[in-house]
């Protein structure tokens, strides 16, 4: 089987959910304490070992570019100051192996996984989707979620969807999978796929949260799929056909996973990677302690 070396991150939405803040800035770039959110997602993919990363772009997305590419001008006063930990952090960031393509109409993502098609060049890949983080503590010898899909494509082949059950309230707002049962009911066999199913209507709450490997199979079968909910290219829609012509998988990944496309799971990720940090942690927390006698009755 081929190795797992390129990932697409689609980052092409306008962000409608964060305005005014998005008007300017992509919402990929909004800072999780005091990092871009997609900054986190570039680091996962290459701690699990991915070597080329696209980011499927679109308009007003310049800012992204700017904070993976060089920056002459901040290096050089940042070397004259002394700060030698501040500017190993930009050259770092500006090593990184970016590409870039800009999804032309705001189709869906579907449409921004077939953007990468030339990119790929036949070769299975890994999506990451910047709504979504991931927290595993790699310190005490955790797996990035990533690496763990990865893991299961080297032992499985096929591709592979990065899940974990949400609440039965929630399977509405996600892509629903179900299959049949391997390796103790972490990882399934995919046989159907439902995008964003009315409760009624779910078959399990084990839902698509964000990592994906994929078959370059993926391609022509999204060139086939029609608009569906939302008048978009759906990807759940092409990877359900997928799985009736070669295996798919759902593993149930470990990591404690947020939804920072939405307000309140943004709001949380933010407080919980503060009061993980060494530098603000115990003074974070007794801020909060503080807060809790304010406004918490």
């Amino acid at each position: 089987m081929a190795k797992i070396t390129k990932a697409v991150i689609p980052a092409a939405g306008f962000g409608t959910r964060f305005l005014p803040a998005t008007k300017a800035t992509p919402k990929e770039m909004l800072p999780i304490v005091d990092k871009p959110t997609i900054q986190y997602i570039v680091e996962e993919a290459l701690a699990s070992g991915i070597e080329e990363i696209l980011i499927i772009s679109g308009h007003a997305k310049r800012a992204i570019e700017d904070h993976f590419d060089s920056a002459p001008n901040l290096e050089r006063v940042l070397e004259e100051q002394g700060k030698d930990d501040l500017l190993a952090m930009v050259r770092e960031t500006a090593d990184i192996n970016v590409h870039y393509i800009r999804q032309k109409k705001m189709r869906g993502l579907g449409d921004a996984v077939l953007c990468a098609k030339t990119f790929m060049a036949g070769e299975p890949f890994a999506v990451l989707l910047g709504d979504d983080l991931v927290y595993n503590d790699t310190k005490k010898g955790e797996k990035p979620a990533l690496k763990q899909l990865i893991d299961i494509y080297d032992a499985y082949g096929g591709s592979v969807l990065g899940c974990q059950q949400v609440p039965h309230e929630k399977v509405s707002s996600y892509g629903i999978v179900s299959g049949k049962e391997i390796a103790g009911g972490k990882l399934l066999k995919v046989t159907d796929m439902v995008e964003k199913p009315d409760l009624n209507e779910a078959p399990t709450n084990v839902a698509a949260l964000g990592r994906y490997i994929i078959s370059p199979s993926i391609f022509p079968l999204l060139e086939q799929t029609k608009p569906g909910k939302g008048g978009e290219i759906q990807l759940t829609d092409a990877l359900k056909q997928l799985a009736k012509i070669e295996p798919v998988w759902a593993y149930c990944f470990e990591g404690q996973r947020y939804d920072v496309g939405d307000k309140l799971g943004f709001l949380k990720a933010t407080v919980e990677y503060a009061l993980r940090r060494e530098d603000l942690g115990e003074k974070f927390k007794a801020y909060i302690q503080e807060l809790n006698t304010k406004f918490i009755r």
